[in-house]
């Protein structure tokens, strides 16, 4: 039994990898053309007509191809977008890096960039602590918005409409005894944080641990990342934010205005 199921997933694998293969196949053949019919595009990827059909049907459905009214194909700029939104997100980690470094060595504790990712904020940056005792993150990783310093500082910097929106549809779940679960709390938070231009995590995602955040900006004054640093609770000392929040505010402005944006 457990032999059969093995060869099954195996097979399983093996057929998505091939829809995938396929698929990205279909996509640079298209790239090579500003429009092309199905015969011709079935001679060039060497894929049956009724497959390459299906194939293109979904990515049609998807908004990455568009089919005409003379059943031409063509790329849409979803492609693009796609692609110019990763090379924002390279290029952003390429400015940040330096200065979260120097964050870091200044602070001596872990510094992470974060930006807007659906329903969540994702890690783009992760600077370890100087510190034997670190915390557990990496790029990539996806954390709430209304329990983290990063993912407030997101929230509020977002238009009233949009940020509306988003609370509307978003679950207040409770990760420790200090994690915001009314709305009207988590709101008036975010008043504050725009009115003070800094988030603060009180324990409230993982115990044990705090984080103070500041926005980045772009040209036009958008909020596009977050900037933070973490310290376990026993390192972190009261009397110090202001320090702590000085040479954050300094890293997040220096990010902000090699983005363009005047303060």
């Amino acid at each position: 039994m457990a032999l059969q199921n093995g060869l099954a997933q195996s097979k399983s694998s093996a057929k998505q990898l091939s829809s995938v293969t396929r698929t990205f196949g279909i996509l640079e053949q298209l790239a090579r053309h500003k429009q092309i019919n199905l015969e011709r595009l079935a001679v060039e990827t060497e894929l049956p007509k009724p497959t390459l059909h299906r194939f293109l049907s979904t990515l049609v459905e998807l908004g990455y191809v568009y089919k005409d009214l003379n059943d031409q194909y063509s790329l849409t700029l979803k492609m693009f977008s796609v692609g110019s939104r990763g090379l924002a997100h390279m290029e952003l980690s390429k400015i940040a890096e330096p200065v979260a470094e120097q964050l870091r060595d200044t602070l001596g504790e872990t510094v992470h960039m974060g930006i807007l990712d659906e329903q969540y904020a994702m890690y783009i940056i992760k600077i370890e602590s100087l510190y034997t005792i670190r915390m557990y993150s990496r790029v990539g990783k996806r954390i709430p918005l209304y329990c983290t310093a990063i993912g407030k500082v997101l929230l509020a910097g977002l238009p009233q409409t949009r940020r509306k929106a988003m609370l509307d549809c978003m679950q207040l779940v409770r990760f420790t005894s200090s994690t915001i679960s009314e709305r009207v709390s988590l709101e008036t938070e975010l008043d504050a944080i725009i009115e003070s231009g800094f988030a603060e995590d009180r324990e409230e995602h993982e115990k044990g641990i705090r984080c103070i955040a500041v926005p980045v900006k772009d040209h036009e004054g958008n909020t596009v990342a977050g900037l933070s640093v973490s310290w376990p609770v026993f390192r972190f000392d009261e009397k110090e934010k202001e320090h702590y929040l000085i040479h954050l505010k300094q890293a997040g402005d220096g990010i902000s205005a090699r983005l363009g944006h005047l303060h």
